[in-house]
């Protein structure tokens, strides 16, 4: 634990802009801040929470509110979180803050605490591969998040927790839409990447605020720039390039870095947008995943 300088300068926080409920937890998530395990796993699908925990030594505590699902237990004896955000970053914007909270806000009196509780964040997800060679079944670990969904943008220090040269030869590169939010690009932790080392693949991950049309596909409706993941493919940083597709690691890795958290991001491919291939059965895969990513933790 570390002392910080705190944004609410220790003064209590309204009742309007941190809801506890009747039970003391915090009011999405639903849980207790004594539930919360140091090492948090997240997932999109509240189904894969169960999938997760089942290879834990014990489970001491369920909570579930709408699609945000907690198991709290032990793996080979570590205390681990498990928890379901849902899909997209504005879920993400919900789950950071409130983990937050229960970890440096003592909900009782409303006031941030004086020493700060770091969590370590790991996201467990499916992803779809941009690159030719990122081959449906890959493990990718995300080095660099950049996020299409403009969450970020809503924060101050928004600046402090980006890559802004990354970010405006992007821009550049891609004649970016006005219109659009702002792209934004945040390295995922060095506690992640160390843990990890070489096993997994790496790449950069898009956060898309959407699907369909936000990850250039077409139904019924035509999209803005029918070349966007042309162009995206084609982008280089120092000889690195954008690996893949999802919906959260943007907002995990921004909000993460602005409130003292570790995070990363492990994904399962199931998909290659380039050779328009699709896994036919992920859930062996997915399994793997699980089991490769807590004995990495542990």
């Amino acid at each position: 634990m570390t002392k910080i300088q705190l944004f609410s300068e220790m003064k209590q926080i309204e009742e309007s802009e941190l809801i506890v409920n009747a039970d003391g937890s915090i009011f999405h998530l639903h849980l207790l801040p004594e539930q919360l395990a140091d090492d948090v796993i997240l997932v999109g699908d509240p189904g894969r929470v169960a999938l997760v925990s089942k290879h834990f030594d014990n489970i001491e505590c369920k909570v579930q509110n709408r699609e945000f699902v907690t198991h709290t237990g032990t793996y080979k004896g570590r205390r681990i979180s498990v928890l379901a955000t849902g899909i997209g970053t504005d879920n993400i914007d919900i789950v950071m803050n409130e983990l937050d909270a229960l970890a440096n806000i003592d909900l009782k009196s409303r006031v941030p605490k004086n020493e700060h509780r770091t969590l370590n964040l790991l996201r467990i997800g499916t992803s779809g591969g941009l690159q030719e060679d990122i081959e449906i079944g890959t493990f990718l670990l995300t080095e660099t998040a950049v996020g299409f969904d403009g969450l970020l943008n809503f924060y101050r220090r928004r600046d402090d927790a980006c890559n802004l040269d990354m970010e405006e030869k992007f821009v550049k590169h891609m004649t970016w839409n006005p219109r659009l939010a702002n792209p934004y690009f945040v390295d995922g932790s060095k506690h992640f990447l160390e843990k990890f080392g070489n096993e997994f693949r790496r790449g950069i991950t898009i956060s898309a605020p959407g699907f369909y049309g936000p990850q250039g596909r077409e139904l019924r409706l035509e999209i803005q720039d029918r070349e966007i993941n042309d162009k995206i493919r084609s982008f280089r940083y120092n000889g690195r390039y954008i690996t893949n597709y999802e919906m959260e690691s943007s907002a995990i890795f921004g909000l993460s870095k602005l409130l003292g958290h570790n995070a990363g991001t492990v994904c399962l491919i199931i998909a290659n947008r380039y050779a328009k291939h699709f896994v036919k059965d992920a859930a062996p895969l997915m399994e793997d995943l699980i089991e490769k990513t807590l004995e990495t933790i542990v």
